[in-house]
């Protein structure tokens, strides 16, 4: 019978799930989405390839957990920082600033490198569900700015923030990226004569 070294079963299964998907997202990092197999993950966190099986099925379902856990702790962060924002022109801002922070901080590398990923269908619209709700403050802050088409005009403010990530992955500086990038969706919204609020925006 395998040591148990928790006080309860449920605690050593909760921390053996934990290494697991530590040692899953080092993988990815290090190797790629093709490398998150139960048994590189295994390996990578001392258990052998049967005890991964215990809890996934499969490293398309490794790879499903741990991109969904960071485009979660990725939303509750943004949507921290915008709540503290004291008007919607501040909202927009924080997002943007805080989104770009995020990115250069390589908290986006887990979602990017496993966004190629799962196969399944079920999957895959799960996690571009996901990544819909990542803007959700953002649809949110336009639809109290009376912006006609928050749907839309969130999804281009989010295709210049992929532009602003790969430039800060490209090797340019954080802070003319963000400046730059904040000046854009200032004007393109037409936020320019509004007032905002830096409150929260760290």
């Amino acid at each position: 019978m395998p040591r148990i070294d928790a006080p309860t079963v449920a605690e050593h299964r909760a921390n053996q799930e934990r290494a697991l998907l530590d040692a899953a997202r080092m993988v990815l990092l290090q190797n790629g989405p093709q490398a998150v197999t139960p048994a590189t993950v295994g390996a990578a966190a001392g258990l052998a390839r049967s005890s991964v099986y215990k809890y996934f099925r499969s490293g398309d379902e490794i790879l499903f957990r741990i991109v969904t856990d960071a485009l979660l702790e990725w939303g509750k962060r943004v949507h921290d920082t915008v709540e503290r924002a004291e008007t919607p022109a501040g909202q927009v801002e924080a997002y943007v600033r805080t989104t770009l922070a995020l990115a250069a901080s390589g908290a986006h590398r887990i979602a990017v490198l496993g966004s190629a990923l799962p196969r399944d269908e079920a999957a895959r619209r799960d996690l571009a569900d996901a990544h819909h709700d990542l803007a959700a403050p953002l649809r949110a802050a336009l639809t109290a700015l009376d912006n006609p088409n928050p749907d839309l005009t969130a999804d281009l403010i989010d295709g210049a923030l992929v532009r602003a990530v790969e430039h800060i992955d490209a090797g340019r500086q954080h802070d003319e990226i963000a400046r730059e990038t904040i000046a854009f969706v200032r004007r393109a919204v037409g936020l320019n004569h509004r007032p905002i609020c830096h409150h929260g925006m760290g």
